[in-house]
């Protein structure tokens, strides 16, 4: 197996897979103007897709493949893989097998089962999974994090991300749970799980209950214009203007040790702005975090941090900077996780632990009322 070849002195052979919004707007204007890598490829199976991709990037100097079994390990040293959700772990694992080290958007999986699978195909192909949310790059959130470890005994996260209008692609795959898995839950809370990992350690969740709603999925005002959506060409699979997936989920989980977790993730709903909102509470005080994570432009004036000890709260001062740059920082550490030696595996118990969460808030969202209020606590 190749894996990356002396990275750090060379820049890294970068494969593009999944050629949507995501890759366009967020992975490809970065890895082209980022140093440390060199997009080698470009893959998607949409002829469409490809050909924009080669017209911005120049057909002479990135070559558009239609399948990844087309991309030679030899030739690659990370693939970073953006693909509609329910392709991420058929599109991740194939590559890992082939040695290939891939860095995943999220969702990593849609299933416990899924993450078991990658977990073998990394065993098996002996490259590293690397993925996780840039929400844990911005300079606010490690503001957060810093005022967090001042807290003493961290006791209880609460964690919401609620749109004013955000649904995603409405009638595409984004909001048809064949294809996406879910909908603001596996979609924003995603990020929200993951920007809890820094503060909760490797704790386990022992209970997860929650609810799940769609107010407001059909109304067109509430669609995220600001994708610029179009509809494109239809997956197979899809049905136009079909949604079955939520776009709002609450959740109230405990830890094994004890700690409690409120998450509340929200496509759309009655508010004005788009607006991130993380408190923390520990044994000697409370931080809250107060912003907007994303590219909407519909947000908070700026990202205000706050911290509270025996009635007095104070602000913390966080800088202020362009939106992305979160993506831009996460992007720079990936050459040296990709050197880590102890980095394979380490993703995977992360994921086990958020995909695991998110399967029982969505199986106690859809639990008969009867069996709920009956259930042992």
């Amino acid at each position: 197996m190749s894996g990356p070849r002396h990275i750090g002195e060379t820049p890294i052979r970068t494969a593009l897979v999944g050629l949507g919004w995501a890759a366009r707007s967020i992975w490809l204007p970065r890895l082209l103007r980022n140093p440390a890598f060199t997009v080698t490829a470009a893959v998607d199976p949409d002829e469409r897709g490809r050909a924009a991709v080669a017209e911005a990037a120049g057909a002479d100097r990135l070559p558009v493949l239609a399948a990844v079994h087309d991309l030679d390990p030899a030739e690659v040293d990370l693939a970073v893989v953006a693909v509609p959700n329910h392709l991420h772990c058929a599109v991740a694992g194939e590559l890992l097998a082939k040695g290939i080290p891939v860095f995943l958007e999220k969702p990593v999986c849609l299933t416990s089962e899924e993450a078991e699978r990658l977990a073998a195909a990394e065993r098996s192909g002996g490259a590293v999974l690397l993925a996780g949310s840039a929400a844990r790059y911005r300079a606010d959130v490690s503001g957060l994090y810093r005022i967090a470890a001042r807290l003493g005994q961290i006791r209880h996260v609460e964690l919401a991300w609620v749109r004013a209008r955000g649904v995603p692609d409405r009638g595409g795959w984004f909001t048809q749970r064949s294809l996406a898995g879910g909908g603001a839950l596996v979609d924003l809370g995603w990020h929200l799980f993951d920007i809890a990992v820094p503060l909760l350690g490797t704790a386990a969740f022992r209970h997860a209950i929650g609810t799940v709603s769609s107010d407001f999925i059909t109304q067109r005002s509430s669609r995220a214009a600001w994708r610029g959506d179009d509809g494109g060409p239809a997956l197979p699979g899809t049905t136009e203007g079909a949604t079955d997936v939520e776009d709002t989920a609450r959740g109230f989980l405990i830890t094994d040790d004890g700690r409690s977790v409120v998450l509340h993730a929200s496509w759309a709903s009655h508010e004005e702005l788009d607006t991130t909102r993380v408190t923390v509470d520990g044994s000697g005080g409370s931080a809250t975090l107060r912003c907007t994570f994303g590219f909407s432009p519909n947000r908070v004036e700026r990202s205000t941090l706050t911290r509270t000890v025996d009635g007095t709260t104070r602000p913390v001062a966080v800088p202020t900077e362009p939106i992305g740059t979160e993506y831009d920082r996460q992007l720079d550490m990936l050459p040296a996780q990709l050197r880590d030696p102890a980095g394979r595996g380490r993703v995977i118990e992360e994921v086990r632990r958020t995909i695991g969460a998110i399967e029982r808030v969505y199986s106690s969202a859809r639990m008969p009322r009867e069996i709920r209020e009956s259930a042992p606590v």
